[in-house]
C-alpha cells in the first residue's frame, strides 16, 4: 500500500473525510488487485501503521467497505475479506436491483432536467474513455463512470427512499471484483448498454427507460453469473 496524505502522525493538517477516503480508495484496491485474499484478517492497527494513519480512518474505510460487502465484521474479531460473490449471490443481487433500478429509471426520466441529462451524458461520454486494463489502477475510472450513471438515475429520482435503496445494493463493486487481473472484460456490451438507457432518458419515454434499464441489468447478470466462481 502506498503512504497516505500527511496527516496527524506527519504534524500536518488533513481532514478526516480526506483521510478516510484516501484509506478506502487504498484499501479497495488492495481487494480488487487481490492482495488481500478472501478470508484474510484486515488489521485496524496494522493497516494504520501501513498507511501512516491513526486508527480512525481505517475504521471508518472498513465500514464503507462492509457496506458494499467487500469485507466483513466477525464479532470480536474483527475484519476479513469477504468470499467472491458466487452464481447465487449475483443472482439474488441482480434480482434486487431489477425491483429498483428500472423504477429508479422510469422515475428519472419523468422528472429529468436538461442539467441532469448533461451530467448523465459526460458519465456516458467517461465511460467510453476510461482505461479497462488489469489492475485496479487502470480501470478505476471505468467503475468511477459506471458507479456515477446509476446513482444519478437514482438521485434523479427526486424520492429519497429509492436512492436508499440503490445506495443498500452497494454499487457494482462486487462486480467488478471479478476484474482483477484480467481486466473490463464486458465494456463495448456495457457502453451500449448504457447508452441505450440514457437514449430513452433523452427521448423522455419514461417506459423505454424503464426496459432499457432492465435490459441492462438482465445482460449483466448473464455476464456476472458466467464469470462468477461456482457456488
Amino acid at each position: 500500500m502506498s503512504t497516505a496524505p500527511a496527516g496527524n502522525r506527519s504534524g500536518r493538517s488533513v481532514s478526516r473525510q480526506v483521510l478516510a477516503d484516501h484509506v478506502y480508495e487504498e484499501l479497495l484496491a488492495s481487494l480488487m488487485d487481490g492482495r488481500l485474499e478472501p478470508g484474510t484478517a484486515v488489521s485496524i492497527d496494522g493497516t494504520a501503521r501501513d498507511l501512516d494513519v491513526s486508527p480512525t480512518p481505517v475504521r471508518e474505510a472498513l465500514a464503507r467497505l462492509e457496506h458494499t460487502g467487500m469485507v466483513r465484521r466477525v464479532a470480536l474479531k474483527g475484519y476479513r475479506v469477504a468470499p467472491l460473490f458466487t452464481r447465487e449471490d449475483f443472482a439474488e443481487l441482480m434480482e434486487a436491483r431489477l425491483a429498483i433500478e428500472p423504477v429508479n429509471a422510469r422515475l428519472a426520466c419523468e422528472r429529468m432536467t436538461p442539467g441532469q441529462l448533461a451530467e448523465l451524458e459526460e458519465a456516458v461520454s467517461d465511460l467510453k474513455k476510461a482505461p479497462r486494463g488489469p489492475s485496479f489502477a487502470e480501470y478505476r475510472d471505468y467503475l468511477e463512470a459506471d458507479e456515477r450513471f446509476h446513482r444519478l438515475i437514482a438521485e434523479h429520482t427526486g424520492n429519497q427512499f429509492m436512492v436508499s435503496a440503490y445506495s443498500a445494493l452497494g454499487g457494482q463493486v462486487q462486480r467488478f471484483r471479478l476484474f482483477g487481473g484480467v481486466g473490463i472484460t464486458d465494456a463495448e456490451y456495457a457502453i451500449s448498454e448504457h447508452q441505450a438507457v440514457l437514449d430513452a432518458l433523452e427521448a423522455g419515454d419514461p417506459d423505454a427507460a424503464a426496459e432499457a434499464m432492465a435490459e441492462h441489468v438482465r445482460r449483466v447478470r448473464g455476464r456476472a453469473i458466467a464469470d462468477a466462481p461456482a457456488d
